[in-house]
């Protein structure tokens, strides 16, 4: 199957729409419910529990796969939705999140309206951040190990091409 997205319904007003996603792994009608398995499982819910739930697809996160168990061996397996024994559509994110919640978010306030807050509730101190963001990209401190990793936005390209995803993130 090749990859697409065919529209079946528009709002009247042209604001809305519904559609299917055409995926190597399967079709997912929009609007969708997609379930978050960060390190290709969704604690406690097996793959035929989600089907019945009625997950249409996974999303896993690449930061977290990259670290642990590795994109190769997540490749070797045949795919983040083989390695989860997974059958259906998966998403893989870029790491972004991560940029924030390791980053200037690091053990801070996170808030839509900041008003309230002093800086120091919403910005966290450099010698905190896990997570260093410059014009190239960010370099993340690992928190298993204290490791430093590089990712650009080639190299989260290169890292979700490996985990196999079906819709990766730019």
């Amino acid at each position: 199957m090749t990859f697409g997205f065919q529209v079946t319904s528009r709002l009247d007003n042209g604001l809305g729409r519904t559609g299917i996603i055409h995926t190597p792994h399967g079709d997912i009608e929009t609007p969708a419910f997609i379930v978050v398995g960060t390190k290709a499982s969704v604690k406690a819910l097996t793959p035929d529990q989600l089907t019945d739930l009625g997950a249409q697809a996974v999303l896993a996160n690449a930061y977290h796969l990259f670290l642990q168990p590795g994109p190769d061996l997540v490749d070797e397996a045949g795919g983040v939705g083989r390695f989860m024994a997974w059958d259906g559509p998966t998403f893989t994110d870029s790491g972004g999140f991560q940029v924030l919640s390791l980053g200037a978010g690091f053990k801070k306030t996170l808030a839509m309206d900041v008003s309230q807050l002093t800086e120091a509730d919403v910005i966290a101190a450099d010698r905190d951040r896990k997570a260093m963001v410059d014009d190239d990209g960010v370099t993340f401190r690992s928190p298993l190990n204290g490791d430093l990793h590089r990712f650009t936005p080639e190299v989260s390209m290169s890292i979700q091409h490996r985990l196999g995803a079906d819709v990766m993130m730019a």
